[in-house]
């Protein structure tokens, strides 16, 4: 019996232990691999993304930088991936009437960033997290004042509101020497 006593502490702080590192080691997957830090709600947390290619001209990324410089519109540059809930309901801002208005005056392009690293590695302005937006003039500088109103994750955009998304556009347009319709 005594020796069951000072077995049960033993087991009891291993426990405690193992959950606090098994806690610990979910979030810092969640959060180091790149996807913002929140669970993901609403109603397409777990469909698969749609990004509207059917209304908006997505690029693919260095035939997008060189028809931005050419046709001197400005860019939007999207990492994502396909696993990431947060980008899944991200996507779905893509099918607002507005934005899709909007993007029609940008070179849209949207880069996949588990299978390009070293191009997201280029935008580790922040992090890597994902999903990232951000936009960039017709030569490919980032604007760096076009974040989101997130200290630590600025150009992690609402996912769920185009609100953000869309004043974001329309203030990258102002920024001049911007093609307008």
């Amino acid at each position: 019996m005594h020796l069951v006593r000072s077995v049960q502490p033993v087991r009891r702080a291993l426990l405690q232990s193992s959950l606090r590192w098994l806690a610990a080691s979910a979030w810092a997957a969640l959060v180091g691999a790149g996807c913002y830090g929140m669970p993901a709600a609403g109603p397409y947390a777990s469909a698969p993304p749609d990004w509207n290619a059917g209304e908006i001209a997505w690029a693919e990324y260095t035939s997008g930088l060189a028809a931005a410089k050419a046709e001197r519109k400005p860019i939007v540059l999207v990492f994502y991936t396909d696993w990431c809930p947060h980008c899944h309901e991200y996507s779905r801002l893509f099918h607002d009437s507005e934005i899709v208005r909007l993007s029609q005056r940008f070179v849209m392009i949207r880069v996949e960033r588990d299978s390009h690293r070293d191009i997201s590695a280029v935008y580790d302005i922040d992090g890597e997290y994902i999903p990232r937006t951000f936009f960039l003039s017709p030569t490919g500088v980032v604007l760096t004042d076009l974040g989101s109103d997130h200290d630590e994750f600025r150009y992690f955009l609402d996912e769920r509101d185009p609100g953000e998304l869309i004043d974001r556009m329309r203030r990258s347009m102002a920024e001049g020497d911007v093609a307008h319709d």
